[in-house]
């Protein structure tokens, strides 16, 4: 059984200056490519007036991310979205995105100064955030009568599991997100069910 892994609680947002440049550290949980491009939306109309808004995520178990991005959105190459990336990677979380937004204070930092300033901004709003643990998931696809909704509604509610979605067609078909741990749980329920059903990937 893979172990759990851990993601940031909730959004959160730190300030620090270096040489009277401002840099604003948001954390969020993120899942998804699209949720990304939500909050670097966010970023990008809250401070239409930053000089620069860098950013890096990694969606998955940390380690072994899914994917992983990051940009340096107009700094010199290397020193804004590889070190907030490389601080979320020591870390050791997954689902999450780190976007740091800068004001320039008209003194200019050199490359190693910016790699700095980006890791430090980086540093102070994910050693604040708080963490939860995701467990993984195998997406199930389940075809079944209707008559026997209602035992896999309550087979999910007896183990914390979402049902994401049911289609109500002949037959009828269920979505059902199983935690890893629980996949031959899942398995034995289907079977003694008579449930027909496979995983995603």
């Amino acid at each position: 059984m893979k172990k759990d892994y851990p993601i940031p609680e909730c959004y959160l947002e730190r300030e620090t200056e270096v040489k009277k440049s401002r840099f604003i550290a948001w954390v969020a949980p993120v899942s998804t490519r699209d949720e990304v491009k939500d909050w670097l939306g966010k970023a990008h109309q809250d401070h239409p007036d930053a000089r620069h808004i860098c950013w890096a995520y990694q969606i998955g178990r940390p380690g072994s991310a899914a994917e992983a991005a990051m940009n340096d959105d107009g700094e010199p190459s290397g020193t804004a979205g590889k070190p907030i990336l490389n601080v979320i990677q020591h870390k050791d979380m997954g689902d999450v995105l780190v976007m740091v937004i800068r004001y320039f204070g008209g003194i200019k930092l050199g490359a190693g100064g910016l790699v700095r300033a980006y890791a430090g901004a980086a540093e102070s709003v994910l050693s604040e955030v708080g963490r939860v643990f995701q467990k993984p998931v195998c997406p199930a696809n389940v075809t079944m009568g209707f008559a026997d909704e209602q035992p896999l509604r309550h087979w999910c509610d007896v183990n914390s599991v979402e049902l994401e979605s049911v289609a109500y067609g002949t037959p009828v078909t269920a979505r059902v997100l199983v935690p890893e741990d629980l996949a031959n749980t899942f398995r034995a329920f289907c079977d003694a069910h008579k449930l027909d059903y496979n995983f995603e990937n």
